[in-house]
């Protein structure tokens, strides 16, 4: 059954999209009419993601992107300009996660964690809304977690921080750039089996991270946070600014 072509015309540039999550939104974007930018370090596999999309569903490029530096945000943003003519749409994606508690953890670590997860993210919002506003609006979509809604599990304080910055930074983006016709909303997963956290998975001791708080009994899959990121970025939530979308089986419900 052909899929109903909702971000038709719409440009979007879409982080960490070599594997995971990542692709798995750019590839929901793409099969409902988007063309993509696919970012990631990883050189081979986002090329790999961007070819297979080019090839199945249309138009899609790859840039090779490090989501801290400022001078590669600049070339990201441009690149879809100068091959696309706009940006429509922002996935802030990419990101990490180092378990150590508190008392553990480096500095160094630390702040890693924060460069990757919440500069990241200010320096995508900042960067492509000049290009949003010239387009005349746009969505911008940051991928949080239930883990910067709520701290729970020990090990997780540097990721919970910065997945909390990165939904209070979304609302700032959101109150400050509503009358442009931008919007910033954030989505919230809970334990999905991705590559990131497939040897948490594969670990009976660490398994329970991700499955046994989570009431549905199971790992959520990256497509359904893909059809989350992929209603807030088309006009279908065109009254939604500000807002959060919780994809966790139930998790924080209980």
């Amino acid at each position: 059954m052909a899929q109903m072509q909702t971000l038709a015309g719409k440009i979007a540039i879409v982080t960490g999209a070599a594997q995971g999550l990542g692709e798995a939104q750019a590839r929901w974007l793409a099969e409902h009419g988007a063309r993509i930018v696919v970012t990631d370090v990883n050189e081979s596999a986002g090329q790999a993601v961007a070819k297979s999309l080019e090839s199945t569903f249309g138009d899609a490029i790859f840039v090779h992107h490090d989501v801290t530096s400022e001078d590669d945000w600049r070339n990201v943003v441009d690149s879809a300009v100068q091959r696309f003519g706009k940006v429509d749409v922002l996935v802030n994606n990419a990101g990490i996660v180092d378990i150590a508690l508190i008392s553990e953890m480096s500095l160094d670590r630390f702040s890693h964690v924060l460069d990757v997860n919440v500069t990241s993210v200010f320096l995508g919002c900042k960067i492509v809304l000049p290009a949003m506003r010239i387009a005349g609006g746009g969505s911008i979509v940051n991928i949080s977690s239930v883990q910067g809604m709520i701290t729970s599990v020990p090990g997780f304080g540097s990721y919970s921080a910065s997945k909390g910055a990165v939904r209070l930074l979304t609302k700032a983006v959101a109150g400050e750039y509503v009358h442009y016709n931008i919007r910033a909303n954030s989505v919230h997963p809970g334990g999905i089996a991705t590559p990131l956290t497939q040897s948490y998975l594969d670990d009976p001791d660490t398994r329970w991270m991700i499955v046994g708080r989570t009431p549905m009994g199971r790992a959520g899959r990256p497509e359904e946070v893909a059809a989350a990121v992929g209603f807030l970025a088309s006009d279908e939530s065109s009254y939604m600014t500000g807002s959060e979308i919780v994809v966790d089986g139930g998790w924080l419900a209980c």
